[in-house]
Order: structure tokens, then sequence, then C-alpha cells
């Protein structure tokens, strides 16, 4: 006899579509425009909090190696060279008190993810609905990534000011970025952080919106259940 437990797990996709109707009969033009936007955005700010709470936890970023945030890659052959004369404790340092920063500052993209959520068109959600699995990442990096940099950028200066490393960091890669020994983009650790932060946060959102497309169940409220396992099956 089947166990109870994998009987209902294989019954689950079953009564799912059964609840909503079949999948020939359900698809997005059975949904009027307002449901279509009304359950997107529900699932998506469901996504950016989820994505937000779990990254500005302590170790958010350290502790996930998808996004933590290292040393740049041009000053990566100087932490190996520093590590094999016993240097750890620098390079480690200065790795911890980045994601430090970046866990500090990620919870100001909440209220900016939002504000993008409520602006969103008609033509907005019905792209995002027939897009790709990170449809709406691609929407929300595009529409707040400027905004995200000027708010991380303080939060993150002022956290790396207590860490004389970060200090030192500036002034050799300002000095290696004129000889182009150090990218220019990473010659200031505050823009190299803050850049990795909307990185992380966008990764982790777009694994969210993945996940709720890919299981429509996991979606917050009826409606939203509804829509994706229309645009799933």
């Amino acid at each position: 006899m089947m166990p109870a437990r994998i009987l209902l797990s294989s019954l689950l996709p079953a009564l799912f579509l059964f609840s909503f109707g079949s999948a020939s009969a359900l698809d997005l033009s059975s949904f009027s425009n307002k449901d279509q936007i009304g359950s997107l955005k529900q699932a998506l700010t469901q996504g950016a909090e989820t994505a937000v709470s779990n990254l500005a936890k302590q170790n958010g970023f350290l502790g996930n190696a998808k996004v933590r945030i290292p040393l740049p890659d041009s000053l990566q052959k100087a932490d190996k060279a520093m590590r094999r004369f016993g240097m750890d404790k620098y390079s480690d340092g200065l790795i911890t008190s980045m994601n430090r920063a970046a866990e500090a500052a990620v919870p100001e993209a909440k209220a900016l993810l939002v504000s993008a959520i409520k602006k969103m068109t008609v033509a907005d959600a019905k792209g995002i609905l027939t897009g790709g699995d990170d449809a709406a990442t691609l929407y929300f990096r595009k529409n707040t990534e400027t905004a995200l940099a000027g708010k991380f950028k303080p939060i993150v200066r002022k956290a790396m000011h207590k860490v004389k490393l970060a200090e030192t960091y500036d002034q050799f890669a300002g000095k290696g970025a004129k000889f182009g020994l150090v990218d220019e983009r990473d010659a200031k650790l505050d823009d190299y952080i803050t850049r990795k932060t909307m990185d992380g946060l966008f990764l982790m959102m777009a694994e969210q919106e993945k996940a709720i497309r890919d299981n429509p169940l996991e979606a917050t409220g009826a409606l939203a259940k509804k829509v994706f396992a229309a645009i799933k099956f």
C-alpha cells in the first residue's frame, strides 16, 4: 500500500487543478486585467519581502554562498599571497565587514520595491506574467536600481567607516586603478559593496520568483494561485 504522505504528494497537483478548473480551460484570458495585475502584485510583494528579510538577518549575506560578497577580483591575488603568509585575519576581517555592511543596508530596499510594485501598469504585469522566470526581477532592476544605490551607499559607507581596513583598501585600490591594476569600478570599497548588495538582492528575488512560477501553491492568496497556475499548466 502506498504511504499516505507519498499518496498525498502525488495527488496535490490534481487536487489543485480540480479546485481551479482544468489546465486547458484556465489561461490568462480567463482573468480580467484587474485580477491579473492584482494577483501579480500580491505575489511580487511576497517575494520581495521574503528576499529582503532573508538577507537582512545576521549572516544573510555572509552565511549564504550564493550572495556572499568576496574581495574584488582585482585583489584575489593579493588575498592569496596574504593567506600564504598567515595574514588570513586581515582578509577575513574585511570580507566579514563588507557583508555586515550589506546586511545593514538591504532593509532599505523594501519600501522602494513595494513602491515599484504599486506603480506597475497593466502592460508591465502582462509582460511579467508571460515572460521568463526572472521577468519580474528584471523589471525591479530597471525601475529601482538607481534609487537602491542611493539608499544603500550611505549606510554601507557608515558601516565601513568604522573599519580601518576599508581606508587602507581605498588608498591601495585608488592608486592601483590609475595604473590599470584595479578595476575602476572597484576603486572605492563602498561602491563595490553597494553594487554587490544589489546583485545579491536581485538574485534572491529571482529565486523567489522562480519558486512561485514553478509551484503556484507557494503564492500568497487564492487569486495569485489561480493566475500562476494558469501560466504554468
